[in-house]
């Protein structure tokens, strides 16, 4: 098993949807990016997922200047591709489509040495879904406080 290391993860995309099925793809960026995702500069908050022209393209996701970079320095918020099978890409066109999902990406890690990102296949909640989730956390946290009381 190869060691992962996590850079990111899109917290609002747990608060927002319900991930349904997650998928890995590796990620297309440049020698100063790689090495601004090494120092922590990347932000998944507002950033989506779309396929335009059988390609799996990642946008709005920012990655800060490298900050020993000169010219090589790419725009933090370009498009990036991300690398998928043709045949899986296929299928989330096809989820998306058909079922009126959308393709939020949940988290970037380090396998070993290459960079991949964790795509959510994801329907939106509602605020009666958002509230739900709020109340079960907060009944959850009750009866963890109450059973360690009890416990002392």
């Amino acid at each position: 098993m190869e060691n992962t290391k996590t850079v990111a993860t899109n917290k609002k995309a747990f608060h927002e949807y319900f991930v349904i099925e997650s998928f890995e793809a590796g990620i297309s960026l440049c020698g100063t990016e790689v090495k601004s995702v090494r120092a922590g500069g990347v932000n998944l908050k507002e950033a989506w997922c779309s396929i335009d022209n059988g390609e799996l393209i990642i946008k709005q996701m920012h990655i800060s200047p490298y900050e020993y970079g000169n010219i090589f320095n790419k725009d933090p918020k370009r498009n990036r591709k991300l690398l998928m099978h043709k045949r899986e890409i296929m299928h989330l066109l096809g989820q998306v489509k058909q079922q009126g999902l959308t393709l939020i990406p949940l988290s970037m890690y380090f396998k070993g040495s290459l960079v991949k990102v964790q795509v959510g296949l994801c329907k939106g909640k509602q605020l009666h879904d958002k509230r739900a989730v709020a109340a079960k956390k907060d009944a959850d946290r009750a009866i963890d406080r109450a059973m360690k009381e009890q416990n002392r």
